[in-house]
C-alpha cells in the first residue's frame, strides 16, 4: 500500500506571503489542522499548522523563553519570528516534511509519528499532488483485511476512475476521499446533503463500480452555518 492509494488529491494551500490571521481562518473554515505553503511558482516550501500558532503574541502566549531553554534554540531570532511574525514565510515551519507517491504507508506513519504531525504533503517532481493524514491511515485501517493482500494494480486504477467522476459531481471533494480495497470502493468525509451523498454514490458507479462502501455523513445544519459565516 502506498501514498497514492490513501492521499486527499485536492488540497487546501496558502501563499508564502499570506497573513496568520488568513491561515487561521483558513483552518478553521476547512476544519483542518495544517496548511501547505506555496510560493509564486507553486512549489511547497513550508507548512503552516495549528501547532505553529500556539505561540503567540496576539493569544497572550509568546512570551519569551526561559534563559536555559533559549541557550539550546537553534536560532533565537527564529524562535522571536515563530510569535511576531505576521506572514506564513515568518512562521510556518521549513523545509515541509514530505513523501513521494509511491511512499509505502508504513513509512509515511513513521514520518507522522517522527514529526509529531498530523498530515504530510505528497509529491511529484517537486509538485503538489497530495496530502496523507493520519485520518486517512486510520480510514484504510478500518477496511483492510487482517493479512492484507498484495495491493493489485486494478484497485488503483478504478480509485483514479473514481476520483475523476467524483471532481465532476459538484461535491465539494476537498471534504472527500476515496479509497479501494479488493475492487469494493470506500467514500469518506462530508457532504453537505444526502443529495451529495447519492452524488458521490452515483459517481463510484459510473467508474463501473459494482460495490460500494458509503462512510459519509452529512454535515450538522449548524455546522454548515458556521462555515457559511466565516
Amino acid at each position: 500500500m502506498q501514498a497514492q492509494d490513501v492521499m486527499s488529491t485536492v488540497v487546501a494551500t496558502i501563499d508564502a506571503g499570506a497573513t496568520v490571521q488568513e491561515a487561521a481562518k483558513l483552518m478553521l473554515e476547512r476544519r483542518i489542522s495544517a496548511l501547505p505553503v506555496m510560493d509564486s511558482k507553486d512549489r511547497v516550501i513550508g507548512v503552516i499548522s495549528e501547532g505553529d500558532l500556539v505561540r503567540r503574541t496576539e493569544l497572550g502566549t509568546g512570551a519569551a523563553r526561559s534563559w536555559w531553554l533559549r541557550l539550546f534554540a537553534e536560532n533565537a531570532a527564529q524562535d522571536y519570528l515563530k510569535t511576531h511574525g505576521t506572514s506564513m514565510s515568518d512562521v510556518m515551519t521549513r523545509p515541509a516534511v514530505s513523501v513521494r507517491r509511491s511512499a509505502p504507508l508504513h513509512e509515511v506513519a513513521r514520518l507522522l509519528e517522527k514529526h509529531r504531525i498530523k498530515r504530510v504533503p505528497v509529491l511529484e517532481a517537486g509538485r503538489l499532488v497530495g496530502i496523507v493524514s493520519r485520518a486517512d491511515l486510520v480510514r484504510r485501517l478500518a477496511t483492510s483485511p487482517a493479512r492484507p493482500a498484495p495491493r493489485a494494480s486494478s484497485d488503483r486504477a478504478l480509485r483514479r476512475q473514481v476520483l475523476k467522476q467524483v471532481a465532476q459531481s459538484g461535491v465539494d471533494t476537498l471534504y472527500v476521499n476515496v479509497t479501494v480495497e479488493g475492487g469494493t470502493v470506500h467514500l469518506w468525509g462530508s457532504v453537505r446533503s444526502a443529495l451529495e451523498q447519492k452524488a458521490l454514490r452515483a459517481a463510484a458507479k459510473a467508474a463501473g463500480i459494482r460495490k460500494v462502501e458509503d462512510h459519509t455523513f452529512v454535515m450538522p445544519l449548524r455546522l454548515m452555518g458556521a462555515l457559511g459565516a466565516q
